[in-house]
């Protein structure tokens, strides 16, 4: 496998992690399997309706290399059976300061001359026969806080202005990639938290998390809110390439878990990232005295501590599929975008 090739994989019931890639062998996540690929009609002079694309299981990974891949990683990565990537251009080096979106504290459009590389990259993962989700990890007003001094940048949940750009932003994008052939996902945004800034613990108890979800309505931290208008820009110029979108607290299943609702768009995957317990399985707890464990790492969670082993962390993926399953929505429709720990 190429360096830089992240897994990720499509759930559809349970699965069982073998080997020592995730927390440990035999942990308990949701089933996935590769499937054939399912592709709708193109329709002339518009986007190929790739909701199909998603109806069975789809393993991935994510591409986030801080220089653009070349044709040597696209076919590396579908060597492996992947049959997409989900790709991020924040970390290329562009014209302005960030890449494509030419300033995060002021968007005056693309950037002509990287939209130009990355459709070209584009180009070179559908000749590998790859399907892309395309991510930013910044924003107008939202820049990626390893780009930003280390600071979480909040303007984009606290400027009523930066929100209307990062709309803006999207509404060209999607207007530019409609037509891409390997373009099967727009991400709307990598791992945001409009609760950093006084919301509930990351991990605090439900109670706490749907009461601020609640209190947030119609306001600049409404993640809802803001997907909402966000999709309404980018379908007013794509009528069908799949969306995708991440909970609250850098993609806590269980912040999704805190909507009240799915979003109207039936073309919606809801995505969440798995990295619990992160003071497990993050690179700084390997430079602890006493690294914690897994199994038996004790931290704090839900309003008290949680020992983690694989009924735990079967628990914590759950609160995707459970609140998908009570609002209706199928298993295809939630994208495991992102797991995986350090291990030493």
């Amino acid at each position: 496998m190429a360096p830089s090739i992240r897994p990720i994989l499509r759930p559809w019931g349970l699965f069982r992690a073998v080997g020592e890639g995730a927390l440990a062998a035999g942990a308990t996540f949701r089933r996935s399997a590769t499937a054939a690929l399912c592709l709708a009609l193109a329709q002339p002079a518009a986007a190929a309706d790739l909701i199909g694309f998603w109806d069975s299981p789809q393993p991935g990974a994510n591409g986030f290399n801080a220089a653009p891949q070349d044709q040597a990683y696209f076919r590396a990565l579908a060597g492996t059976g992947a049959t997409w990537v989900r790709l991020s251009f924040s970390k290329w080096k562009g014209k302005g300061r960030d890449f494509l979106i030419g300033d995060a504290d002021r968007y005056a459009g693309l950037v002509p001359e990287d939209l130009a590389t990355l459709r070209r990259v584009l180009d070179d993962a559908h000749a590998a026969g790859l399907k892309v989700v395309v991510v930013p990890l910044s924003l107008p007003g939202g820049r990626w806080s390893q780009q930003n001094g280390g600071a979480y940048d909040d303007r984009i949940w606290s400027e009523a202005g930066y929100q209307d750009q990062a709309v803006r932003f999207w509404a060209d994008l999607a207007a530019a990639l409609r037509d891409h052939p390997a373009v099967a996902g727009y991400n709307i945004l990598n791992e945001p938290a409009p609760e950093k800034h006084g919301g509930p613990a990351e991990n605090g108890t439900e109670q706490a998390l749907r009461s601020w979800q609640a209190e947030q309505s119609g306001g600049l931290r409404d993640l809802p809110g803001f997907y909402v208008r966000t999709i309404a820009a980018i379908r007013a110029a794509d009528p069908v390439t799949p969306i995708m979108v991440d909970g609250g607290w850098f993609a806590n299943p269980r912040s999704l878990a805190a909507w009240p609702a799915p979003l109207a768009d039936g073309r919606v995957l809801y995505a969440f990232h798995m990295y619990e317990p992160y003071a497990a399985t993050s690179a700084p707890n390997l430079q602890r005295d006493a690294p914690l464990r897994y199994p038996g790492a004790v931290t704090a969670y839900a309003g008290g501590e949680r020992a983690w082993d694989r009924a735990a962390v079967a628990a914590h993926i759950g609160a995707a599929f459970d609140w998908a399953e009570a609002q209706g929505l199928p298993p295809t429709r939630i994208v495991a975008a992102e797991f995986g720990c350090m291990r030493c």
